[in-house]
């Protein structure tokens, strides 16, 4: 499947603009990993994409993403894919296994955090965010409360990866696309 099948497969879906910013989000975090691990950008980018797909239509636990993979399996969607998608819900019963399960997982929920990190701030910009800044807000709960801080905690560890390194990297990865996510604001218009 290419990207771009993956992407009408989401707005098939998916009529939420935050929605479809939050899978390029998590887009931009997983395809950055991949490019660092030397593995299938592509491939990763339409997991990436494909991730909560059809969390409109099944927005309740467990229905997402159990009831959206036979959808997917139907449109030809591979097994490795799904599975990857299945795996980002601690809930499934699926481990995360391979090296693209365990990425999505941890971009998942950081991508999220950081786009409400980045909404916040003066000029609404990801160029605004910082390791700190993000930190910070992980110890606020009244903040993006239904963002799990355990998750993205336990996602960077499953990855290998120190926390701040983790948020970092997806700071600057997403930094690459502000456009397509909104995250621009009115600052780092560098």
């Amino acid at each position: 499947m290419t990207r771009e099948e993956a992407w009408d497969i989401l707005c098939e879906f998916t009529t939420s603009e935050n929605l479809r910013k939050h899978a390029l989000a998590v887009e931009c975090c997983v395809t950055a990993y991949a490019r660092r691990f030397a593995e299938d950008v592509e491939k990763w980018s339409v997991t990436a994409l494909l991730h909560d797909f059809d969390w409109e239509i099944h927005p309740e636990a467990p229905d997402h993403p159990m009831k959206g993979e036979p959808i997917l399996a139907a449109r030809g969607v591979s097994g490795e894919i799904r599975r990857a998608i299945l795996s980002h819900a601690n809930y499934s019963g699926v481990p995360r296994e391979s090296l693209l399960e365990k990425t999505l997982f941890a971009c998942d929920e950081l991508a999220g955090f950081l786009t409400a990190v980045s909404l916040v701030k003066p000029g609404r910009s990801i160029f605004e965010v910082d390791v700190k800044s993000v930190r910070k807000k992980m110890k606020d709960k009244a903040f993006a409360r239904s963002v799990s801080r355990e998750d993205i905690v336990n996602g960077a560890a499953g990855l290998g990866v120190g926390l701040d390194e983790h948020i970092d990297f997806c700071i600057q990865a997403m930094r690459g696309r502000v456009e397509e996510l909104g995250l621009k604001g009115t600052v780092g218009l560098q």
